[in-house]
């Protein structure tokens, strides 16, 4: 099927100068979607927790359940969302759990009325218990597996996580659209500086060996935004077989260093990141080698997380998004700023500390 490209960006403009991307979304026009790839609803239709895409839960005339994923308009090309769904059947051929998308009609992208979409078999399960051991070692052990998939070949087309993308851009674009409350703009820009150029920097502070840089890590496919929302966990059965973990949502699938697909799984205070990370890699290590030289990556690839997190939140609200309004009440004001420069000046402090040692 022959899509025509989508934009690589999106126009920044003040909230409220244009329709946002989702304006004309009605449930009908998501029906009709369904329905011109030969899937039918009954008419009942749920909208699922996503800020960044729209996705529906839609019952079938059959009584069976699909998931429709309707991607925003600029974000990603039909190109950098067809390899990501590859990745996807690649890992459910390899019997690794992740939800892949459909193919219907001969492809698992498809168009309607101006909107690009894909669906998805629906599957139940909740949040995974991140402080149960086990449940964490049984995490670990199905990264080890999507990594060992996304080890076998490079994205040709996906983009990379690095220092450029996640750091130095978001931050020119919030200082250039002038999105930092006032008061908080010269000590902002002072703590983004120290934290980009202690990441970038191959010279690092003397009491921590090695180099935050990230272009030193082994690269590979990732999930990439692999957090406890993306992994849907199901109990075993009466008699202990099946359930577990299983991966959703692949849109933020790039290259990068195996950690990034680990430290969101981590939380608390150190003595508990460093056995919940011990856990994962008890399981991850049955599998695959870590190495754990990249241990010392995940205090920088949390800092450009941040700064990345609220450049996002930004354009958002810049392109005139009401469900980032409705959601995010608090984003742009004073206080919001003054505590990123707070959680920026903790990241400083952190990069300077040794590195978890699981």
């Amino acid at each position: 099927m022959n899509l025509p490209p989508l934009p690589t960006g999106e126009p920044a403009a003040a909230p409220g100068a244009f329709a946002h991307p989702y304006a004309s979304l009605t449930p009908d026009v998501v029906l009709d979607a369904l329905g011109h790839i030969g899937l039918h609803g009954d008419g009942r239709l749920m909208a699922l927790a996503s800020y960044e895409n729209r996705v529906y839960q839609v019952v079938l005339e059959d009584g069976s359940r699909v998931v429709a994923k309707f991607y925003r308009p600029g974000r990603w090309s039909a190109t950098h969302i067809l390899e990501e769904h590859a990745f996807a059947l690649e890992l459910a051929r390899a019997e690794v759990p992740v939800v892949a998308p459909l193919v219907l009609a001969g492809s698992s992208l498809h168009t309607h009325a101006g909107f690009v979409f894909s669906v998805s078999p629906w599957r139940g399960g909740r949040q995974p218990e991140l402080d149960d051991f086990e449940t964490l070692e049984w995490i670990g052990r199905f990264i080890a597996r999507l990594h060992n998939v996304g080890a076998a070949q490079p994205f040709a087309q996906r983009p990379a996580l690095d220092v450029a993308s996640f750091g130095q851009e978001p931050r020119e674009w919030l200082l250039a659209h002038q999105a930092i409350a006032p008061e908080h703009v010269a000590a902002w820009r002072e703590v983004c500086d120290t934290a980009l150029k202690m990441i970038a920097d191959s010279a690092c502070p003397e009491r921590v060996s090695g180099s935050f840089c990230l272009k030193d890590a082994t690269v590979l496919r990732l999930h990439g935004d692999c957090h406890p929302g993306n992994i849907l966990w199901t109990p075993p059965d009466a008699d202990g077989l099946g359930g577990g973990p299983h991966f959703v949502d692949l849109d933020d699938a790039r290259m990068g260093p195996a950690v990034q697909d680990l430290w969101m799984l981590l939380s608390g205070d150190r003595r508990q990141r460093t056995l919940q990370l011990s856990a994962l890699l008890d399981g991850y290590e049955q599998l695959r080698a870590f190495d754990r030289r990249e241990l010392r990556l995940i205090e920088p690839l949390r800092t450009l997380r941040l700064i990345h997190y609220s450049a996002w939140l930004a354009r958002r609200f810049a392109a005139g998004d009401p469900t980032f309004a409705i959601h995010f009440p608090w984003f742009g004001t004073a206080q919001y700023w003054g505590e990123q420069v707070q959680l920026l000046r903790g990241q400083i402090e952190a990069m300077g500390e040794e590195p978890l040692n699981a």
